[in-house]
């Protein structure tokens, strides 16, 4: 497949929507407030801007990459479509027995999250498989003929349907589909099997009835969006980016929006592996911050890392074990309630807290002077002079410093005697270790040690707050990409087409079934290569194929990857060996005596990936043009500072700048602590290091020196 002329992509944030060009290697973007009644709205209004930046008609794009938070916002809103839930007799309170943890022990008024469907909507039917697909009970065809006419009665729109072990054998739910599409041709119909074929029901079932609830609301979301960008003079392919970090067409999209549920955040985890790859750099933290949430995503060998189970509206202090439960395919991170949108308030017991409860775009922060009453982080941004008020997004969205400061004062300085300044230190402080401490966690749970990493740091807000979380991280090196204010956008376009299926197959290793665990990843790898050909795609498609493996007895797996050789193969002593490694790396030893086994099977297809060109390393630094003067607070100092202003794009490559310092551009502000400094690379990043810290220059010539050695 060619693509012809230009390429747009467009993210919907909680707060912005940012809209990318490009075309013949230049780059065109912006940003344009979320219009949550009709999204595209703003997708329609980014598009004239960017295509007037750029000097071209929107028929001169010639394809369409979308990721959209309307699939995880619908879910966390619950506003969803009018759904109810199919599932074998004896199991329609799963989903609300859940697993039976308490995800904060010692809380004695914990309240567990509602299900996303009450009781009333859930209905049974008589019929049972065992757990190797045998059919215990048959079911009955004219009982599913009557539930039938009872949904229809009812005026549901959407059905999801969950049934035991139907992942092994699904002709009881395809019973089920073949009756509804009959009786009820207008309703939409989800199965667990197309769905998530896994095991593990509470997870299995939630994902199937939270693709159903939101399914009506995405296919017609897309529908009109097609028709919009058409009647604007788009008319060309749109793509969709899933959770796993690749893109699918808009039909698959329709069928299965629950994969579009981390769309956003998965382009921008996309975008700082490419900047990884590109700079060499084997170890990343990706921060991305927006202005709803911060998302922290872990990348080894420029490659994010991967899950197959997330959870989305978490309701408890966003902690693990309180939201939905998704079972798809996934890039993993962290994602917590901090964005420039992120409220802050002062608890019960006198202490600052910052989110998760966003202003979004309606109202908006206090400063965006649209009736918004409680302070935010941008607020707060803006008393500490992170922000010019009067050159916001390129000086398109006016802010009023003055609006904040009475917001600080009166929600947080009011209750604890504190000024504006002090009021909005003490915020930033917050969100800063919260953020912290999210990536401390996350590393600490993937047995990783932070200080040997480089942070990437992109979204509009990251810029604004990387300097001061290196310094809490420990971290010595942070970059900050071209057009890091749209980085998940500019991601969607480094993505490639893709599709991962997964089947759940119980095996022990001791009874190992080499020809149909063979026959299993090759009906896999034919699914997901017909789903990447779906987008028209005609050229090489590569597989990659992974297993996940646990000890007998233990409640959980690990991944294992495995090359294409392998996987065809299929000898399990070698998929022991590699599942041995994995363990080993990742709880510092094995377990003798116990024998392995696999539960979950996945193959995912997908184009190859564009060659990558290395940066090429500065010959040497200079210092940046004198700057002009701007006060900002240093966290670290506790003070006001007197820092240089630079433009973004004044500083050529080699450009240094010592802070406390600043760096502006459109989309997004640098904000460099006394304790860094930032150079110019040669493809535009700011490498921002600790000062007295080798240069990168020095750095580049060492390296080749202890090469020639």
């Amino acid at each position: 497949m060619s693509i012809i002329g230009a390429r747009l992509g467009v993210d919907i944030g909680g707060t912005f929507t940012d809209v990318v060009l490009e075309q013949a290697g230049e780059r065109w973007s912006t940003k344009v407030l979320t219009t949550y009644a009709a999204p595209e709205d703003a997708i329609i209004e980014g598009m004239h801007r960017v295509c007037a930046k750029a000097g071209v008609a929107a028929s001169a794009i010639g394809q369409i990459i979308h990721g959209t938070t309307l699939a995880t916002n619908a879910l966390i809103e619950r506003r969803g479509a009018k759904t109810a839930l199919i599932t074998t007799e004896g199991f329609r309170d799963v989903i609300e027995m859940r697993t039976e943890s308490r995800f904060e022990q010692y809380d004695l008024n914990l309240t567990l999250p509602e299900p996303l469907l009450p009781r009333n909507r859930r209905y049974t039917v008589r019929e049972r498989m065992d757990a190797r697909g045998k059919v215990l009970i048959p079911l009955d065809r004219t009982v599913v003929e009557a539930l039938a006419d009872e949904l229809a009665e009812a005026g549901y729109e959407s059905i999801a349907v969950g049934l035991l072990h139907s992942y092994v054998n699904d002709t009881h739910e395809r019973l089920i589909h073949d009756v509804l599409a009959e009786r009820l041709p207008g309703a939409m119909i989800s199965l667990s099997s197309e769905v998530s074929p896994q095991m593990r029901e509470y997870e299995r079932f939630n994902t199937t009835i939270a693709n159903a609830y939101i399914k009506p609301l995405m296919k017609s979301y897309l529908v009109r969006l097609k028709g919009r960008l058409a009647a604007e003079g788009a008319s060309c392919p749109i793509f969709l980016m899933h959770s796993g970090g690749g893109i699918i067409s808009l039909e698959s999209a329709s069928d299965f929006p629950v994969r579009l549920v981390e769309s956003g955040p998965a382009g921008g985890a996309v975008f700082a592996a490419d900047i990884a790859a590109r700079h060499g750099l084997k170890k990343v933290l990706s921060f991305d911050m927006g202005g709803t949430t911060a998302k922290i995503c872990l990348i080894k060998n420029y490659t994010p890392k991967t899950a197959r189970v997330f959870e989305v509206a978490r309701t408890y202090r966003f902690k693990k074990g309180s939201g939905m439960p998704i079972s798809i395919p996934v890039i993993d991170m962290v994602e917590i309630g901090a964005g420039g949108g992120s409220l802050a308030h002062v608890d019960s017991m006198n202490q600052i807290r910052v989110g998760p409860e966003s202003a979004g775009s309606e109202p908006g922060p206090a400063c965006y002077g649209r009736n918004g009453k409680r302070p935010a982080v941008t607020d707060a941004d803006v008393i500490l002079g992170k922000i010019d008020p009067d050159n916001f997004a390129g000086g398109t969205i006016p802010l009023f410093a003055d609006q904040s400061a009475g917001a600080l004062e009166r929600e947080i300085g009011g209750k604890l005697g504190m000024d504006a300044l002090e009021s909005a230190w003490g915020v930033a402080e917050v969100v800063d270790e919260n953020m912290a401490n999210a990536a401390r966690v996350h590393a600490v749970e993937n047995g990783e040690d932070l200080s040997g990493y480089t942070m990437i740091a992109f979204g509009g807000a990251a810029p604004l707050h990387a300097g001061r979380l290196c310094e809490k991280l420990g971290i010595a090196r942070c970059l900050v990409p071209p057009g890091a204010g749209v980085g998940s956008a500019i991601g969607f376009l480094r993505a490639p087409f893709s599709f991962e299926a997964n089947r759940t197959l119980f095996m022990r290793l001791n009874r190992f079934d080499t020809a149909r665990v063979t026959r299993l990843f090759a009906e896999m790898e034919d699914e997901a290569t017909r789903v990447v050909r779906s987008c028209g795609w005609d050229g090489a498609i590569l597989a990659e194929y992974k297993v996940y493996m646990r000890y007998a007895g233990q409640g959980w797996e690990i991944p294992v990857s495995l090359t294409p050789e392998e996987a065809r193969a299929a000898d399990p002593a070698v998929i022991l060996a590699r599942f041995e490694h994995e363990y080993a790396n990742l709880f510092g030893r094995t377990v003798k005596g116990l024998e392995a086994e696999i539960t979950v099977w996945s193959v995912n297809a997908h184009t190859p990936p564009a060659p990558v060109v290395p940066v090429e390393p500065l010959a040497r630094t200079q210092s940046a043009l004198a700057p002009s003067e701007r006060t900002i607070f240093d966290a670290g100092l506790g003070r006001r500072v007197e820092a240089g202003a630079h433009d973004r794009v004044a500083l050529s490559a080699g450009g240094e700048v010592r802070g406390p310092g600043v760096i502006t551009e459109d989309e997004t502000t640098i904000i460099l602590p006394s304790s860094r400094m930032a150079v110019t690379l040669n493809d535009g990043c700011i490498d921002i290091r600790l000062q007295g810290a080798a240069s990168p220059a020095a750095s580049a010539t060492a390296r080749k020196e202890a090469a020639h050695v």
